[in-house]
């Protein structure tokens, strides 16, 4: 049985090695897999870092293929054209999965648990300083990503999605690879059609991988953004996949912004506002205290409430600004 693992690429000389050196050290030896890196025409020195590596590692099968349209569902579909696996395991150029990741998520393949099965993120800051911590703690924190499991639980589930994802070559052909049309959200979108077809989506937390989170608020805003608009553009295609996580970020957006301009006509409606606007700050306070607390962090408490709505207001403005696009 021959392992495929699949990663889209972009601009990613910080991170790729760290994933490389993650890959040479899976439980179940390099002979066993191939690694197929789809590079979105980099413009650093991304593919120069993987040639110095495999330099060094030349026991580590690696391809590295061009995808000129630098979107990951088409470099996914790129590198799995290429592939030749039965087994395709997808991974992320900044992501570092633990030793035994490729061996559990083949067990659980064999063990017939799902068609797709997954794992859970320990996310880790993307950069220094505390609003990168802040971010990192934010995103693995019920009050910004809901009922997501794959960021916190640690109970094996049935799910709606996972990150990444492992494969049986046949599952992902029946379904039809990764929709090109969709730039974002192009896993949940897959599971999406795989449940509908009468698959299982399986999370196993014992399948770990290290996640790197932004390490800016103007990063997570254009990453939160994205993934709201191209949410709603799945949702066009699925609306029975709505989630109370997802709807509650443009709800409120769209209460902010017509209590708001109502105010100007009937000023009492203001007061409104800033009790939603109140009630909404402490929450997240409330929240961020016992995660600065347990961490002896004392500007998480800050931090994550600013991180949080940066994710709720982005991903609920990114959510409305599609669905007013065609």
């Amino acid at each position: 049985m021959k392992i495929s693992v699949i990663v889209p690429c972009y601009n990613e000389e910080r991170t790729i090695a760290h994933l490389l050196e993650a890959l040479c050290q899976q439980t179940v030896g390099t002979d066993a897999f191939e690694v197929v890196i789809a590079d979105g025409m980099s413009t650093d020195a991304t593919r120069q870092v993987i040639h110095d590596y495999l330099q060094k590692h030349p026991e580590l099968s690696v391809q590295v293929v061009d995808n000129p349209r630098r979107h990951i569902p088409a470099g996914l579909n790129r590198a799995l054209e290429v592939s030749s696996g039965d087994i395709v395991i997808r991974l992320d150029a900044h992501c570092i999965p633990a030793p035994d990741y490729i061996e559990r998520c083949v067990d659980a393949l064999e063990a017939g648990k799902g068609d797709n099965v997954g794992g859970v993120w320990q996310i880790q800051p993307g950069g220094e300083g505390w609003i990168a911590r802040s971010i990192a703690a934010a995103a693995g924190h019920p009050l910004g990503v809901g009922d997501a499991l794959y960021r916190f639980t640690r109970q094996p589930a049935v799910v709606d999605t996972v990150p990444f994802g492992a494969f049986r070559r046949e599952t992902l052909q029946r379904v039809g690879g990764y929709d090109e049309s969709l730039l974002t959200n192009e896993d949940y979108e897959l599971n999406t059609r795989i449940r509908k077809q009468g698959g299982i989506v399986y999370l196993d937390p014992a399948i770990r991988s290290i996640y790197f989170a932004r390490s800016t608020l103007s990063a997570l805003a254009k990453q939160y953004f994205r993934y709201g608009y191209w949410k709603w553009r799945m949702l066009r295609r699925y609306p029975g996949t709505l989630r109370w996580r997802q709807a509650l970020p443009p709800l409120f957006v769209l209460s902010l912004a017509l209590l708001l301009l109502a105010g100007v006509f009937f000023p009492p409606l203001w007061l409104l506002l800033a009790i939603e606007i109140g009630v909404y700050l402490l929450a997240l306070w409330l929240g961020a205290l016992p995660v600065a607390w347990r961490r002896r962090d004392p500007s998480l408490w800050l931090g994550i409430p600013l991180a949080i709505m940066t994710m709720h207001l982005s991903w609920g403005s990114g959510f409305l600004w599609s669905m007013m696009r065609k």
